[in-house]
């Protein structure tokens, strides 16, 4: 590539940026009591949609628990480890998969007039719908590290209670939780080794 034909979106990050989405990011446990604005989750979702998903499937749907009305029936269905955490965290985010996604693609991927069809085997979908609900998780973190959030993805919770308590009704299933806000260095873990280059990397 010619150098005057770089562009800004083909350079790095500076290591400013790259630590605050990943090497000083840390998974939170305690918060402060900094509230987090409606117009900030708005935000967070505008970045959080453009992450790209399979035939643009896009299946996250995001509940955000703000209220201690809505914080109460949440708390019960978590884990003893997570319950403590989940009530102090200004933003408590379900993050579900819709498992009727194809009813969308007709809007979503509308060159393909037959996207729908292809989903239409119920395991497929479910396969599909987890696979890139999970993708839009992994966005949704580093989209909240990004506009200066803190986060902690939890899987313990009942599965069952929270389709129930939050999702009846509906096609959509729980896939995981986050804590969102402003955390505090309160309980924090040091951080956990990770595998080397050699030890999960294959380059064929």
């Amino acid at each position: 590539m010619a150098p005057d034909s770089i562009t800004a979106r083909d350079l790095p990050l500076p290591d400013t940026a790259l630590d605050q989405l990943f090497t000083a990011a840390r998974t939170r446990n305690a918060w402060t009591d900094r509230p987090v604005s409606d117009d900030l989750l708005r935000k967070l979702y505008a970045l959080t949609k453009f992450g790209p998903t399979a035939a643009n499937t896009t299946p996250a749907r995001f509940v955000f628990i703000t209220s201690q009305e809505a914080k109460a029936r949440l708390a019960p269905l978590m884990s003893d480890a997570n319950r403590a955490k989940t009530l102090q965290a200004p933003v408590n985010v379900i993050i579900g998969m819709d498992l009727a996604f194809a009813e969308t693609l007709p809007v979503l991927f509308p060159h393909a007039p037959g996207a729908k069809d292809w989903f239409a085997d119920p395991a497929a979908a479910r396969e599909t719908a987890f696979r890139n609900s999970s993708l839009q998780g992994g966005y949704f973190l580093l989209a909240a590290r990004a506009l200066g959030l803190d986060a902690g993805p939890m899987s313990g919770f009942d599965a069952a209670g929270v389709k129930a308590e939050f999702f009846a009704g509906t096609a959509v299933e729980p896939n995981f939780i986050v804590n969102l806000g402003y955390g505090s260095d309160e309980n924090l873990f040091p951080r956990s080794p990770r595998l080397g280059f050699e030890e999960a990397v294959t380059i064929l």
